[in-house]
């Protein structure tokens, strides 16, 4: 067990605070937002964590019933399903961030296709056609929610599709497709927001600028999407069949599992997310930039997001990204998810912060704790270690301390005792809200309950009082320059202390 001890100073200069994590949200595809218990897991989301947008595949395909081709190059469009996933996030104070995608067949000019609810990936077979359409659907959207509303809203152009697997075509194919859309978006309204090119492993940024200024088209803001476990098929010109063909052999080679060379492969370091997002900053220069998919592993399922070690990811990203980035939206924000077939269990290393029945999980917990910070911040502390910390003011007076203990798999970690010295602050009590092997996780408990697939009534209600944040008191040492006072933090644990 370590010691450390930190120090901040209460009278320090306090800047601004965006709370740019909570600014949108990610969930599977379109059509899972008409479902209610969809829509009863983002109510919550908004109220605990503040998630004001939210991002999702496959808008225009046609499980959405979209576009209908009666005849050839006759073309019909319906917006209702749209319009009853729009009309209910206006309804409890979110509002879209429009991913555009992916094809429907109608304009299709091929029949490649993703996921089981088989997203259309190929380009439009008439680009005319297209153009029509997108501006058709934004002069519909101005209609329906007024231009005030709109004018608010993001439109993003595709999916990854730098990827093979979302995009049926080459770089200059994204650039034609990106120019279309952008430019039927504008005829819609000048004033709406449109943006790209949404890739994987932070890619195409500079070349996207470079094409959009040398040709005056419009950017508004540009995305793209990491994973600490970014692997060789995002990373370079390796198709998906030949690098498992090379996984199963280097398994067979070491006497090893598949999985076991799958994760070396994906093997990253500490701080890595940071990394990235500096270098695309960075790209970006004077455009905004947006991170419309992150989370702390790319594999479905992968039991990492189930856990504690996830939670103190996240919450050292986020304190190591303020100031780098617009958006960090995390994908996704339930385990209602479609992408594979329904995995089984109610824990079983999905992408979401809530399981499939609504129990929030650890890093769910993290992001409500990030939340309830304040929006000053004080000046940074230096990280220790594996610990680090940010101080803020509370909006209702006092502090707020969020601190992690965070350290990648198999890497040495261990419980830290930990002193903070707070100069010029006075508090008569404190508290603090934990996050670790025994607080806040109800993946925990569901592996000592045997795992149960189908658990019953009493199962989820001791499911869900174990993930609940407890706040507990903590000492407060008067001292002669200030306050200071003890906690422990076990490995890639979170905790968030309240003085005042």
């Amino acid at each position: 067990m370590g010691n450390l001890s930190f120090y901040a100073d209460a009278d320090a200069p306090r800047t601004n605070l965006e709370h740019y994590w909570e600014l949108c949200v990610g969930s599977c595809h379109g059509y899972t937002a008409l479902r209610e218990d969809y829509r009863n897991q983002l109510r919550k989301a908004h109220k605990d964590i503040g998630f004001r947008y939210v991002r999702f595949h496959g808008i225009l395909d046609d499980d959405m019933a979209v576009v209908q081709e009666p005849e050839p190059g006759v073309y019909r469009y319906n917006f209702f399903n749209i319009d009853c996933i729009f009309d209910f996030l206006l309804s409890i104070g979110m509002r879209p961030f429009m991913e555009i995608g992916f094809m429907p067949e109608a304009f299709a000019s091929g029949t490649k296709t993703c996921f089981p609810y088989r997203g259309n990936i190929t380009m439009p077979k008439d680009f005319e056609a297209w153009d029509a359409f997108i501006t058709e659907m934004m002069r519909h959207f101005i209609d329906r929610y007024g231009l005030a509303e709109v004018r608010e809203w993001f439109f993003e152009v595709w999916n990854e599709p730098n990827l093979g697997f979302f995009f049926a075509g080459s770089q200059q194919d994204y650039f034609d497709l990106y120019e279309h859309t952008a430019r039927a978006v504008k005829a819609a309204d000048p004033s709406l927001r449109v943006g790209g090119p949404a890739t994987a492993l932070n890619a195409w940024i500079e070349e996207l600028i470079a094409y959009c200024e040398k040709k005056e088209i419009p950017l508004d803001f540009v995305t793209s999407h990491h994973y600490p476990t970014d692997d060789p098929l995002w990373s370079g010109d390796v198709d998906v069949e030949t690098f498992f063909q090379e996984m199963i052999a280097r398994a067979k080679e070491n006497g090893t599992t598949l999985e076991e060379e799958h994760k070396k492969a994906q093997k990253y370091h500490r701080g890595v997310l940071t990394e990235m997002l500096r270098g695309a900053n960075r790209e970006a220069g004077r455009y905004p930039l947006y991170y419309t998919e992150w989370n702390t592993s790319a594999n479905l399922p992968d039991d990492v997001h189930d856990y504690p070690y996830s939670a103190a990811l996240v919450t050292k990203t986020v304190i190591d990204n303020i100031g780098l980035v617009n958006a960090y939206s995390f994908w996704t924000f339930t385990d209602i998810f479609e992408e594979h077939p329904q995995h089984i269990g109610e824990f079983h290393g999905g992408f979401g912060l809530q399981t499939v029945h609504g129990i929030p999980k650890p890093t769910y917990r993290a992001f409500e704790l990030l939340h309830q910070l304040g929006r000053e911040q004080y000046p940074q502390i230096p990280e220790q270690g594996t610990v680090g910390m940010l101080m803020t003011a509370a909006e209702n007076g006092g502090l707020r301390v969020l601190a992690y203990n965070q350290q990648i798999e198999d890497e040495p970690v261990e419980t830290e005792e930990v002193v903070l010295t707070i100069a010029h602050a006075s508090a008569a009590s404190a508290t603090i809200v934990r996050i670790d092997e025994t607080h806040a996780n109800a993946r925990g408990l569901w592996d000592e309950l045997g795992q149960p697939v189908y658990p019953d009534a009493k199962q989820m209600g001791a499911l869900y009082e174990a993930s609940m944040l407890r706040e507990e008191p903590l000492a407060v040492e008067q001292t002669g320059e200030g306050v200071r006072v003890r906690f422990a933090l076990e490995p890639n644990a979170v905790a968030l202390i309240r003085l005042g």
